[in-house]
């Protein structure tokens, strides 16, 4: 049964992602913190966003601008592994506050918290106008790359930064999406390194056949969006999808899930 709702999450997230502007990592990790716990849920999410990512990366990625790549992408890397610890070591942390409710014990644990309000203030940034609209220019890549990385690295969530810090690198918009994409990759693979050493025995290994179907399926997804409407986007369902985000981050920093 998890397989099956995974898989048709993932599906129906890369094709929203067309429509939404927000990230495949973004909308499918809190997916999987319904069956998995958050950090074995992160590393599960990286691993079809990488693989997703890779697919992309066979299309676009001879179009990427080589100097934005090492200008963003080197320290992007470096703060991808300082992320990635640091969800390791929050991971091993003691629950913060346990309570009970309708005869059921639930738990706050600081990973949770982190993570939640993470994605909370990352899905209003996606929706607010103001924050939609913020841009750096060329002198900022190096903070871009260390900011999106690091934040790629503990939580999976490094596009809204990529994109506000790349929008004003003077690429063009195949370029703009090749270099991003790569990026993307690079930091998928250095945070799936370190979650490996930790994850190998509780998530990535025993769930070889779920990564496999929802990496079909997202990959199915982004194509089929790719497809259809590429150049649409709607404003109801990106706040539809931002509402949503918002309803699981307050029920995971709650400790339900």
């Amino acid at each position: 049964m998890e397989i099956i709702l995974i898989s048709l999450a993932a599906f129906f997230t890369a094709v929203l992602t067309f429509f939404s502007g927000f990230g495949l990592g973004t909308i499918l990790m809190p997916v999987f913190a319904l069956f998995f716990p958050v950090d074995i849920a992160i590393a599960l999410t990286g691993v079809v966003h990488f693989t997703n990512n890779l697919f992309k990366m066979a299309l676009v990625g001879k179009l990427a601008d080589k100097a934005v790549l090492l200008r963003f992408g080197i320290p992007a890397i470096l703060a991808s592994f300082a992320g990635a610890w640091l969800l390791l070591r929050i991971s091993d942390l003691p629950s913060l506050y346990q309570y009970e409710l309708g005869g059921k014990e639930f738990e706050i644990t600081p990973v949770k918290l982190i993570i939640a309000i993470l994605l909370l203030l990352f899905s209003i940034a996606e929706v607010v106008p103001a924050a939609q609209k913020m841009q750096f220019g060329k002198d900022k890549q190096i903070l871009g790359g260390a900011l999106s990385g690091f934040f790629g690295g503990l939580a999976g969530i490094q596009g809204a930064l990529r994109s506000a810090f790349l929008i004003k690198s003077g690429l063009s918009k195949e370029a703009y999406i090749a270099t991003g994409v790569i990026i993307a990759s690079l930091v998928d693979f250095t945070r799936l390194t370190v979650y490996a050493s930790s994850f190998a025995s509780s998530g990535l290994s025993e769930n070889k056949l779920l990564l496999f179907s929802a990496t079909l399926a997202a990959i199915g997804g982004a194509y089929l969006g790719s497809k259809l409407l590429t150049k649409i986007t709607l404003r109801s369902i990106q706040l539809l999808v931002a509402a949503m985000l918002v309803i699981i981050s307050i029920v995971l920093g709650t400790g339900i899930i």
